[in-house]
């Protein structure tokens, strides 16, 4: 596989023509890294199941193993994708875009990769431009799933160049918006009463 490209996106004023650029690799099963609200994320089209499974591939997990989550343009399709009550979609508009991943349960629409039926979806609404507009673009969610190890050195997580050097001959496609954050998206379980799965960038208390 060749060399990924790194492509600067600026992350207040989006480049259309880039955006596009970015979509048609999706669009065509490429992997993209792009920057979110929180620290960078791996993604592809969620309806490429190849895709998918090179992703899992990067993360050295297997695919009805990984938690992957969905990242969306806004809530307007969601309950394409899962099953959520009133109650718990007041919560996730407040919330949302924001820096959290909102466990629920999974509706049949959502792809089975490998055979693997998932009970369960992350949904992410990210605060950032980049990210929305891939999205949009694309028409459907995005797989997304964090460039960041818990072992790894910070740096890593935050510096485009760095990730670039980093992932260049797994990907396809390296999106610079800026330094990242290296703190992850709170996990929520809405599924059972806003349980905090994981603390992390975001505070779930606010929006209840």
């Amino acid at each position: 596989m060749s060399n990924a490209i790194l492509m600067k996106i600026h992350p207040d004023n989006p480049q259309e023509k880039k955006i596009r650029e970015a979509v048609d690799i999706l669009r065509n099963g490429g992997i993209v890294i792009y920057p979110t609200d929180t620290i960078y994320g791996i993604g592809c089209d969620i309806h490429n199941a190849r895709a998918v499974e090179r992703v899992c591939q990067i993360k050295g997990v297997k695919p009805d193993k990984v938690n992957l989550s969905f990242v969306c343009y806004d809530l307007t399709h969601i309950s394409d994708y899962a099953r959520i009550e009133t109650p718990v979609y007041k919560v996730m508009k407040k919330a949302l875009p924001g820096p959290f991943t909102f466990v629920l349960e999974a509706s049949s629409k959502v792809p089975r990769y490998a055979g693997s039926k998932k009970k369960t979806v992350g949904i992410r609404v990210p605060d950032n431009k980049i990210a929305l507009q891939l999205a949009q673009e694309l028409g459907n969610p995005i797989i997304s799933t964090s460039t960041h190890d818990d072992d790894e050195v910070i740096e890593y997580s935050t510096d485009p160049e760095l990730i670039f050097e980093k992932y260049k001959n797994l990907v396809d496609l390296v999106i610079d918006g800026g330094y990242g954050n290296n703190v992850a998206s709170t996990v929520v379980d809405a599924s059972n009463n806003f349980e905090v799965l994981r603390q992390g960038a975001g505070d779930i208390e606010q929006f209840l």
